[in-house]
């Protein structure tokens, strides 16, 4: 763009020299604000030049030149653009919304910034929401942003302009903040003055001279004012609850539902209405596995920096289950029904934005460690709100752990394309019957919700005693049995 533009201003200037002859010279084209300016000079005249400003952009269509008091002006006719005073100033720097995913075509803007706020590089300058993540929009320069175009909470697409931050390595003295603190110790002094003006207006009533006792005895009632002024240290109480308004206020609220809560929601409600879901349930006794992880705990965390904690076996189990029951890990897709040699399992992270479910891949190739791993680097991610889209596509399964709640029963929802999902609870001691006697066990539920046109009750049934076969011995999965 800025090529096409020259090329029109020299062509300009081309056409130009032959019609002043030797009478005048082209002098200089030079840019200013959102304008260009042609400057054409007179001899013998040069201190009487003549600029004449016109908007940019667009090829020159029509020129001419009018002499009038030995002074020669230059006029152009173009198509009128608007543009910004700050277009062509190096001092500024506007900031625009990255590239999105294929997946993704829009998102909502959240600033954390405002106008006036100084920000370093690469500081978070701006959040953009989109129905799968959220995408951190870092300062490119040092400097203070001087415009906010997009408000906040309005919707943007790639490329679209979001603010221009004024280029300067200083930041901004912070001489108004400390006027604003000092400003905040004066309100306790006006406590302490109310408490002279009782003795003061006792004073008062003690100058009728007949009755002297009587203004004592104000004066020992009047010391209940400065109760009232004990009082006003209440109302700060208020002002947090309009922060946070307490029950009984009858108070209501409306908040706008973020682009990821809509997705869920909207693949939620898909999967209820596409799939013919159905749940089948069974306990697992946790005795082996958390013998296990009191006996090795130690050495696995010294060798691999990590805790070995639950899900880990329940993923390699689910795996297990999945190579022995490969239609669970199928899915039907129009008229086929695609089965995949390969164990991709999602897992069911619950963040303050919505519950995401990244992906581990290839678990059929991995162990305890390395599931460990996969999950707290993924977990990280989830929370800090990092996680990329491609870390979140595709899933043959889903596991999904209630039980950090305190979860005892439930039934999970089918994350849509997927056929199936694992719901883990928590572990509870319970009575059960053990070689014909009654013994106190870490019990779990486990439940498996699946979809019915694909999967029968059987392949089901048999999938979940699978896992929970692979739990209670962990050596059937070194045996392959």
């Amino acid at each position: 763009f800025q090529e096409q533009k020259m090329l029109a201003y020299r062509n300009f200037a081309a056409k130009l020299l032959p019609r002043l002859q030797s009478r005048t010279t082209l002098n200089a084209v030079r840019g200013f604000r959102g304008h260009r300016a042609l400057c054409v000079s007179v001899s013998g005249f040069q201190k009487q030049q003549t600029r004449h400003y016109t908007r940019i952009s667009g090829l020159i269509t029509d020129a001419f030149i009018s002499t009038w008091s030995q002074t020669v002006v230059v006029s152009q006719t173009i198509r009128p653009v608007m543009t910004s005073s700050i277009l062509f100033d190096n001092s500024f720097k506007t900031v625009v919304t990255p590239a999105f995913a294929e997946s993704v075509s829009e998102g909502d803007v959240k600033w954390e910034k405002g106008v006036g706020d100084y920000v370093e590089e690469d500081e978070v300058i701006a959040e953009i929401e989109t129905d799968k993540t959220s995408i951190s929009i870092p300062a490119p320069v040092s400097g203070i942003i001087e415009e906010i175009i997009v408000p906040d909470g309005e919707t943007v697409q790639a490329g679209s302009e979001l603010c221009k931050i004024k280029i300067t390595d200083a930041a901004p003295s912070p001489t108004p903040e400390s006027k604003v603190e000092p400003s905040t110790p004066p309100p306790p002094t006006p406590e302490t003055t109310p408490i002279q003006p009782p003795s003061v207006a006792g004073s008062i009533p003690t100058t009728p001279p007949p009755i002297p006792p009587i203004p004592s005895e104000p004066i020992r009632e009047e010391p209940s004012p400065p109760r009232p002024p004990l009082t006003p240290s209440t109302p700060p109480t208020p002002l947090m609850t309009s922060e946070q308004p307490s029950f009984g206020s009858r108070i209501e609220r409306r908040v706008k539902i973020s682009r990821m809560r809509q997705r869920i929601a909207e693949r939620l409600k898909e999967a209820q209405n596409v799939n013919a879901m159905l749940t089948t349930f069974n306990e697992v006794d946790m005795s082996n596995i958390i013998e296990m992880r009191k006996k090795h705990q130690e050495s696995f965390i010294k060798k691999h920096g990590i805790k070995l904690g639950f899900m880990s076996p329940f993923i390699k189990a689910s795996c297990f289950a999945l190579q022995h029951q490969p239609v669970v890990n199928a899915v039907i897709e129009g008229n086929e029904i695609v089965y995949r040699d390969y164990v991709d399992i999602s897992v069911a992270v619950a963040t303050p934005k919505g519950l995401v479910v990244p992906v581990i891949r290839n678990v059929e190739t991995m162990n305890y460690s390395s599931i460990e791993k996969n999950l707290h680097s993924l977990g990280e991610k989830a929370k800090e709100g990092s996680l990329a889209i491609e870390e979140m596509d595709g899933g043959t399964f889903t596991v999904s752990n209630g039980g950090v709640f305190g979860s005892m029963f439930g039934t999970p929802i089918i994350n849509p394309p997927q056929s199936a999902i694992l719901g883990m609870h928590g572990v509870f001691d319970r009575p059960v019957a053990i070689d014909g006697k009654v013994e106190i066990r870490p019990m779990m539920y486990i439940a498996l919700t699946y979809d019915h046109r694909l999967i029968d009750g059987r392949e089901a049934v048999l999938f979940l005693r699978k896992i929970k076969s692979a739990i209670e011995d962990p050596r059937i999965l070194l045996l392959d049995i």
